[in-house]
């Protein structure tokens, strides 16, 4: 398989565990193995007489009914739990999608969403959110960009990397527009529960039609990257059944101690929601605060959900910003060019505790700077 490098992974790879800051990082706070035992009295006790044989390959039943609460109309046989995320995007293009195929993608996004299927061979057309309009889609796009043969349409809310949040009728109409056509729709649902409003929360794609495919998983809200957990849920058959023989070709099965803390961490999901949602609004505050310090500098377009925001670098090359930034302070941020964006954008994430820290240290630079 040819496929070019994944910008933003290699981009970590060179920085994230060699700074003092990450001021990028797109998951929220973590916990400690502690932290999730001390949640129910017995939970150190069936953790260490955990058995460390092989898992069954589509995820342990008890972790497919935990993880069915977070939907609607889904049964536990319809949920296929991956190692992370990522295993299950690869999956679902490799088993769905063929060289012929016209494929549609909500840009910018992470790179995998389109490039799997562009190493695929087929043809990806980008359905640009616009930044004049906080980073709206715009639904004539969607049905000009519509070809016969295209098979799916993928897109993320709350969004990745603008924290954009999509509104409920057009999310509704997407999906009327993927019905009609016979179109499969792939919703990127990884920030899903981190919506800054409660009732701003969208239904999840799966429970809304037979065509569709929801993708989750434990790193993002939830802030448990390191069990590598990850999942889709879908009513359809035909695709959860290819998912799960090329998974065969993969990890095959998931770790049997990252399943029974993802299960137990799920139960008491609302503590760890709320825990870190209290965190970004604290943190996003302060950046609400430094951006109005700094108008001249930045232009900012504030997140409706999610613990990353995408703001515009004025005045200076985001690039050159970026790297000045980590060669002197130990401060990472992420340029959006990794994105392919073209804007002079950047990531800053603000899910974790040190952000205050981190944020100040920025300042001082700018200061030093400017």
């Amino acid at each position: 398989m040819q496929i070019p490098a994944f910008k933003l992974e290699r981009y970590f790879a060179q920085y994230e565990f060699n700074v003092k800051y990450v001021l990028c990082a797109s998951d929220c706070e973590s916990f400690s193995i502690q932290d999730l035992m001390a949640f129910e009295p017995d939970a150190a006790d069936r953790f260490h007489q955990h058995w460390l044989g092989y898992t069954e390959s589509q995820g342990s039943p008890s972790l497919q009914r935990e993880i069915c609460n977070l939907y609607d109309n889904i049964e536990p046989e319809q949920v296929l739990v991956h190692t992370g995320a990522e295993e299950a995007i690869f999956l679902f293009m490799h088993s769905v999608l063929h060289t012929a195929d016209h494929v549609i993608v909500h840009w910018p996004c992470y790179q995998s969403l389109f490039e799997v299927a562009r190493s695929i061979g087929c043809q990806v057309t980008y359905w640009r959110a616009h930044e004049e309009n906080g980073w709206s889609l715009d639904l004539d796009a969607l049905q000009q960009n519509i070809r016969p043969n295209t098979k799916a349409v993928i897109i993320n809310t709350p969004h990745n990397p603008t924290g954009y949040l999509m509104p409920p009728g057009m999310f509704q109409e997407i999906t009327r527009i993927c019905r009609d056509k016979g179109i499969i729709l792939f919703s990127d649902e990884v920030y899903r529960e981190s919506e800054y409003r409660r009732e701003d929360r969208l239904p999840a794609a799966c429970d809304l039609g037979q065509n569709t495919v929801s993708l989750g998983v434990m790193s993002k809200t939830y802030g448990l990257a390191g069990l590598r957990i990850g999942w889709i849920a879908t009513p359809n058959a035909d695709i959860y059944s290819r998912m799960a023989a090329l998974k065969d070709y993969t990890t095959i099965c998931n770790s049997a101690p990252s399943e029974f803390l993802a299960e137990l961490a799920l139960r008491h999901r609302v503590k760890l929601v709320a825990r870190n949602l209290n965190i970004i609004a604290g943190n996003l505050a302060l950046l609400d605060q430094f951006f109005a310090r700094h108008p001249h500098r930045f232009a900012w377009q504030r997140p409706q959900a999610g613990s990353i925001g995408f703001p515009q670098l004025i005045g200076e090359d985001v690039n050159d910003f970026c790297r000045n930034l980590v060669e002197n302070t130990g401060v990472l941020l992420l340029p959006g060019t990794l994105y392919e964006d073209q804007g002079n954008h950047f990531r800053i994430g603000f899910g974790r505790k040190n952000f205050p820290n981190a944020l100040a240290h920025l300042e001082k630079f700018l200061l030093k700077i400017s």
